[in-house]
Parts: C-alpha cells; structure tokens; sequence
C-alpha cells in the first residue's frame, strides 16, 4: 500500500511498505548495512540502496546523527522556554528566528499558537549556564515581550522515532 506524503510547495512523495520498513530500521540503527537492510525487508542490495538514495534525494532521510546522552557529556539542565514576541508580522518573526538559530544553547525551536509565539528546547551545563545564556543571549533579542522558562525536572519519555 503506497502513502502520498505532502510538503509545502512540492509534489507528494510516494512511499509504498517497503520504504516505511527501511525507514524504520534506519531510525532504529542507522550504521546498518546495505546488506544488513535488504536482508530484514527481503530486497536485493541493489534496490535498497536505490530506495535509500531516493529516500535522502527527496528529503524524506534529512540526515543521519548520533544521539547523546546530555548527562554524560555535562549538559545537565534541559528548560523550556515559551516565548511571545511584541509584534507580530514576518520581519520581527524572521530577526527572532534569525537570532536563535546562532545559539547552540537551542536544541528545538517551534512556532506555536497559543498564548506564545515560539517555544524553545535548550541545553546547558547548570543553571549558572542558563542564566547566562538568558541574560547575555536570549534577552538581547530585540522584539521579545514576554518569556517563560520551564525547567525539566526529569525526562520521561524522549525519542526521534517517527514510525
């Protein structure tokens, strides 16, 4: 069964089984082997790895990543910071963007509705860390109007797995 996937200005991707169980086994190992691979889906070398160029030409596969663990490289303190802005049109929007994307604190940025406009994931050492990055970082961003932090006690559930 093939399942059309739709972007923003593009024409839809079709994806048949096949290619959801290479995606599958590339989120859950993706130092597998071509070989590796089209054994578990029962394809020859040849088309899995046609499937899996296909799959990273059209965007489908955005990259391939090692996944830490931020305790044990010393990024203890995970907050979630909601921020609004005080105008809302696309310039104002675009410098905040603009702006987060420089700083390897933000691990995750999102537009949101609600109440606030953006809502950021960030990653540092300590809360001295964060306070730093708050004052001499995030809050020289010109257009913030409000901002709330929310700081992970633990973390229950997080995973990258899609299917």
């Amino acid at each position: 069964m093939a399942a059309q996937t739709e972007q923003v200005g593009q024409p839809p991707i079709v994806l048949d089984d096949k290619d959801y169980e290479i995606l599958r086994l590339l989120q859950e190992n993706s130092k597998l082997t071509i070989r590796e691979i089209a054994s578990k889906v029962h394809l020859s070398p040849t088309p899995t790895h046609e499937r899996i160029k296909r799959l990273e030409r059209e965007g489908v596969i955005r990259k391939y990543v090692a996944l830490l663990d931020n305790r044990k490289i010393n990024k203890g303190i995970t907050v979630i910071v909601q921020i609004s802005l005080k105008e809302h049109n696309k310039r104002a929007a675009q410098e905040f963007i603009d702006a987060v994307l420089e700083f390897k604190e933000v691990t995750e940025c999102y537009n949101i509705s609600g109440d606030f406009d953006f809502m950021l994931k960030i990653v540092v050492e300590s809360m001295g860390s964060f306070h730093y990055f708050s004052v001499n970082k995030l809050s020289e961003i010109s257009g913030i109007a409000q901002t709330k932090s929310i700081f992970v006690m633990d973390t229950i559930k997080e995973t990258p797995l899609l299917l």
